[in-house]
């Protein structure tokens, strides 16, 4: 034991007293927060550090409206390692900065910086589809046609207070919907949590569902594909490189054939499921997932009648066709998946899976955060999404998050998030702000 701790002190020492030689361009806003009104000055202090900076004279910067359209581009001089751009968005949307810079011998170093300009006025790229109702109104019957046949299978859940289970149900067109279930072991009735995954094949980690059982939810926690739960990591490789290689991309020319489809009624079922329990306590019914989990978040928040809050971070499927009006879609992007396909059918069909068009429907309260240089979920069409939801709702902007989380920049969600489920769980309402705010 004594010698286990010298030898972490000792590490700990040398790792404290390194220098730190990476070269790297830091940003601070003249202004923090990231959010601006149209027309207000978008300024930003850049330096440059690390081993050899002495050789970097200029920044290279490059502005893209929305992720996207490029506004601006050319060099920053260097005084003393440092220098200010200045600018300004003359509409609502969102501005990306890309800076780099170059020292001989030396990795090209790069950095982002994001504004939002009057987030609440970003709209929609596109309208609906005419028959966007209708065509979720049959997709839902066909799944109503298929009886649910719960499978559960006891195991240990690695805590005492917790009862788990493996479960299946079925799903349309001979699928299933295969997760992990568990809820306190005392106590009869209980507020539910859909647990819904970010991107990738992988298999479920047993805390995403125990962890939250034992804050009190009955919680269900789902695989977005028809895949085991618990395979050996070469498993998920083999499927990840072979049959679900870019899944997203999967059926795509057509919304009867979208891969989207079974993953988004799996969700439907789960709420389902969770819903016909004698243990649910018939009241409060959450959602919550990140990314692609955001997508699914916000999806069935406006799909299903019987959930009651929504929470989605940095959530994917937002604006697909935004390159119409000049934004980046978030991902998958199907705008661009269109390689050796028929272009305008893949775009129509994006229209019935994008989370926009959900958006406008979701009654419950909603929790959304984004983050300002994220470039794989992008701020803007995360905006006209969550713009669209008629009912009580509160976003978070993350000024300098991208779409993974680094020294803590989606702290400001995970805490929202935090007091939200907090009351959820006790059956009081969720803390949503009197107005509409922006949390930053």
């Amino acid at each position: 034991m004594h010698h286990c701790l010298r030898l972490f002190l000792l590490a700990f020492a040398l790792a404290c007293s390194a220098p730190s030689f990476a070269q790297q361009i830091t940003i601070k806003a003249a202004k923090p927060g990231g959010v601006y009104a149209v027309g207000e000055k978008i300024a930003w202090q850049l330096q440059v550090e690390g081993e050899g900076v002495s050789g970097i004279e200029k920044i290279g910067y490059v502005l893209k409206k929305g992720g996207l359209t490029e506004m601006g581009r050319g060099e920053l001089t260097l005084k003393d390692n440092t220098a200010e751009l200045e600018t300004r968005l003359d509409a609502p949307g969102t501005l990306l900065a890309e800076f780099t810079a170059v020292s001989a011998g030396k990795p090209t170093i790069k950095s982002l910086a994001g504004a939002v300009v009057a987030p609440e006025k970003i709209p929609a790229s596109a309208a609906p589809p005419a028959d966007f109702d209708a065509f979720w109104k049959a997709k839902i019957q066909e799944l109503a046609a298929v009886p649910m046949h719960p499978v559960l299978e006891t195991a240990d859940s690695g805590s005492p207070s917790v009862e788990y289970s493996k479960i299946t149900l079925d799903n349309v067109r001979d699928s299933k919907v295969r997760g992990q279930l568990a809820r306190p072991k005392t106590g009869s009735k209980f507020p539910a949590l859909l647990v819904v995954q970010w991107a990738g094949v992988y298999p479920l980690a047993k805390g995403w569902a125990t962890d939250r059982a034992r804050e009190g939810w009955l919680t269900l926690n789902i695989n977005a594909h028809d895949l085991p739960i618990d395979s050996p990591s070469e498993f998920y490789k083999q499927q990840g490189s072979t049959a679900l290689r870019n899944y997203p991309s999967i059926g795509n020319e057509d919304r009867e054939t979208s891969y989207f489809l079974r993953m988004y009624l799996s969700c439907y079922r789960a709420a389902d499921y969770l819903a016909s329990r004698s243990d649910w306590d018939g009241k409060t019914l959450v959602v919550i997932g990140g990314s692609q989990g955001g997508l699914q978040s916000m999806m069935i928040g406006g799909l299903h009648p019987k959930v009651s809050a929504v929470l989605a971070n940095i959530p994917a499927g937002c604006d697909q066709t935004g390159p119409m009006v000049g934004r980046q879609p978030g991902w998958p992007m199907w705008y661009y998946q269109v390689k050796d396909k028929d272009a305008a059918k893949v775009r129509e069909t994006a229209k019935y899976y994008d989370v926009v068009n959900f958006a406008r429907r979701i009654r419950c309260p909603a929790l959304v955060a984004f983050g300002l240089i994220d470039t794989t979920c992008p701020a803007a069409g995360v905006l006209a999404a969550f713009n669209q939801i008629p009912g009580p709702k509160e976003s978070v902007v993350m000024e300098w998050s991208g779409h993974l989380e680094k020294n803590k920049s989606q702290a400001a969600y995970y805490a929202r998030s935090s007091a939200w489920l907090k009351q959820l769980v006790a059956g009081n309402p969720p803390p949503v702000p009197a107005a509409q705010t922006v949390q930053k």
